[in-house]
């Protein structure tokens, strides 16, 4: 298992994306938890809220791309554009069916059934970001890529 981690560490393009990825997820629990005062387990998993780990994730691949090989090299050039989609996706067509999701939820809730009983599973509200979490995400991933290298 030592050897798992060891190869891990020396792979620094591996390692400061989830690096980056799980300190995202790590403070979005603990921000999570800070503000309702009660632990809230699931967001240490759950996708979605400050701060984005996807955007924590892909620019500290791109940043360590960066590092490695250079701010002009082909594989910078590909991470960054594929960060740029991932963080655009988040806060648009992720974030939007967040919002579609609350909007249908709210309308189950209001017919519901006469026995009160919901015959449909409510959809998870909380996937997509606001620009804010976007950029959190993105700053810790930059700071992870620069920690790691």
């Amino acid at each position: 298992m030592s050897e798992l981690y060891y190869w891990l560490y020396l792979n620094k393009i591996l390692f400061a994306p989830l690096s980056a990825f799980l300190t995202a997820q790590l403070l979005k629990g603990l921000l999570a938890s800070l503000k309702s005062k009660k632990w809230h387990w699931e967001r240490f998993i759950e996708a979605g809220g400050m701060p984005s780990s996807h955007s924590a994730m892909v620019t500290a691949l791109a940043t360590a791309a960066g590092l490695s090989y250079g701010w002009s090299s082909s594989l910078f050039t590909i991470t960054a554009i594929f960060s740029v989609i991932v963080m655009y996706d988040a806060m648009g067509v992720r974030r939007a069916a967040g919002i579609h999701a609350k909007i249908l939820n709210q309308i189950l809730e209001e017919m519901g059934r006469q026995d009160g009983q919901q015959n449909v599973k409510a959809l998870k509200e909380l996937i997509g970001h606001t620009p804010s979490e976007v950029v959190a995400g993105a700053v810790i991933g930059v700071i992870m890529a620069s920690v790691v290298f």
